[in-house]
């Protein structure tokens, strides 16, 4: 019995997880900033690569790796054009969180908020950080979940493959 739930959870997992891995187009859902206002995430899609990261507050990979992506996030946008959206996975006992944290960072970045999960769930997302690569088109073509250093290098890489 304890075989078969453990299988059928493994299953279910998989299942789960191939739901992001085969997502060639960016859904859409509503999006919150900050300060509020609604946005549909198709307003992401500008003509020019976009990575969003799905982040929140209480996640320790996530805010490295935001930190680290903000170091060299001004050359990345002269150089390519990119622009980087941090998406908070943070629910309703931690979003109030939100704000104070990225006003203490030096982040460039536009900062939204999934408070339903809609769009974390249309995007596969299981567990944070769960980056994306958007091409100009809206196409996913590149994503890695969690963080280790020298990942950002990697993304930028990925990011020059789809500006050239």
């Amino acid at each position: 019995m304890i075989k078969n739930i453990c299988g059928l959870a493994l299953g279910l997992l998989i299942t789960l997880g191939a739901v992001g891995q085969d997502l060639k187009q960016l859904p859409n859902a509503t999006l919150k900033t900050v300060d509020g206002k609604t946005l549909e995430a198709s307003a992401l899609v500008t003509g020019k690569p976009v990575v969003i990261s799905f982040w929140a507050t209480w996640c320790s990979p996530c805010k490295r790796e935001l930190n680290t992506i903000a170091e060299v996030y001004e050359d990345w946008q002269e150089e390519t054009g990119v622009s980087l959206v941090a998406v908070s996975v943070d629910d309703a006992r931690t979003k109030s969180r939100v704000a104070p944290y990225i006003n203490g960072q030096n982040w460039d970045y536009t900062v939204l908020l999934d408070e339903n999960s809609d769009f974390r769930r249309s995007m596969g997302v299981n567990n944070v950080p769960h980056t994306f690569l958007l091409n100009g088109k809206g196409e996913i073509v590149y994503q890695h979940n969690n963080f280790a250093p020298g990942d950002e290098e990697e993304l930028y890489e990925k990011i020059l493959e789809i500006t050239e």
